[in-house]
């Protein structure tokens, strides 16, 4: 029997485990207060993470390898980072308390859905989460909801781009999602528009960072609208060498950020992870639907950022430079920043959820009655 507390549980394969990926730092604090162990299902995902991670991994590929772990182990709290199908066959385990935390905060429609019942409790950035949880869930216990802003952007990076004296616009689109209602990449309807504009503000770095789900896109319009981005950033490097403009297709986003001025971005965790970490600086969304009234009301963020979309593609080149020289947005940002992460500084989201998790270990002790040296039977 080892002293594991908490299990990281992830279930799916390894074009998904940047889902888990920005978790391993956050994982590692928490290992420090109460142990950590990671159970995959998928042996790929630990060839992967092979040298990413000091946490013990463990992948138990069965239902029968999956419960005989969680005997072995005899934690207290199992997290869970997405919606996987798999959640379901370690949700058995009654044993546990379960956790959703989810792998990002955003304002797409995925992010409120009834698989939040599921879990005993969820833990969400803020009040916006809050709200987004209600407006769309029907009897969702509340009280299942835990507020913690965001961990996973509180670690400090190693620096991904070269410094720069030019001011550096970055392009970050999502991809298109796995379903219609959650395709809100504008990489095919605005992708070559918006690289186009940067490039044409003067003494600017454009850095061209797309969702690692983009790079392998078998979506026709997207792969094509990708790689014409890339070709257009390939030669606006050939002509001007010094400029430095490129594209970052892996790695961490929240390590090219700090070198950033300006974000132009679709509606995804990106936008406010740039709004807890870059308040200060203008933010630009895209609008691939053209639908000034439905993003208003589903994006709230957007009353911090100036909004583009086809109808209004022309003219971004110069808005890009206003906002570079002056940012109307500032003060509502920080207004927005209230909304979505509390009054969280950078470094608190941490400290409060490994408050959170180490409570929740201790009241799972508490609910099943046991003493600090006590284990429970294995399920029969």
């Amino acid at each position: 029997m080892n002293d594991t507390h908490v299990i990281a549980h992830f279930g799916e394969d390894p074009s998904r485990a940047y889902q888990l990926a920005q978790w391993l730092d956050v994982l590692a604090v928490l290992d420090a207060t109460r142990p950590v162990t990671i159970v995959l299902r998928d042996p790929d995902v630990a060839a992967l993470l092979a040298g990413r991670t000091v946490l013990p991994v463990v992948v138990a590929e069965t239902y029968p390898e999956l419960m005989a772990t969680y005997a072995d182990l005899d934690a207290k709290v199992v997290l869970y980072v997405n919606n996987s199908p798999t959640n379901f066959a370690s949700l058995v385990d009654g044993r546990m308390l379960h956790v959703h935390v989810n792998h990002g905060e955003s304002d797409k429609q995925s992010m409120a859905s009834n698989n939040a019942k599921a879990y005993d409790r969820v833990l969400v950035a803020g009040e916006a989460a809050v709200r987004r949880h209600t407006d769309a869930l029907m009897e969702l216990d509340t009280a299942r909801l835990v507020r913690v802003g965001r961990p996973q952007l509180d670690l400090p990076r190693e620096p991904v781009l070269a410094p720069s004296q030019r001011r550096t616009i970055l392009y970050a689109p999502t991809w298109e999602g796995d379903a219609d209602y959650n395709d809100y990449t504008s990489l095919d309807v605005l992708g070559v528009e918006v690289v186009t504009a940067a490039l044409a503000v003067p003494d600017t770095r454009v850095v061209y960072k797309p969702h690692p789900k983009v790079v392998t896109s078998l979506t026709p319009a997207v792969a094509e609208a990708h790689l014409a981005v890339l070709d257009l950033l390939d030669r606006a490097a050939a002509a001007d060498p010094s400029a430095g403009h490129t594209a970052v297709l892996a790695g961490d986003i929240l390590a090219v950020m700090p070198d950033c001025d300006l974000m132009v971005c679709d509606v995804s965790s990106v936008g406010l992870d740039w709004l807890y970490l870059r308040t200060d600086r203008p933010l630009v969304l895209t609008d691939r639907h053209d639908d000034p009234t439905r993003f208003a009301a589903e994006v709230p963020v957007s009353r911090g950022a100036d909004v583009v979309t086809t109808a209004t593609a022309a003219g971004l080149a110069d808005l890009l430079a206003a906002r570079l020289e002056q940012d109307e947005h500032l003060l509502a940002r920080h207004q927005l920043r209230r909304f979505y992460f509390d009054d969280l500084a950078v470094g608190e989201s941490t400290v409060r959820f490994v408050r959170t998790i180490s409570d929740l270990c201790d009241r799972r002790d508490l609910l099943q009655g046991l003493g600090p040296d006590e284990a429970l039977p294995a399920p029969s």
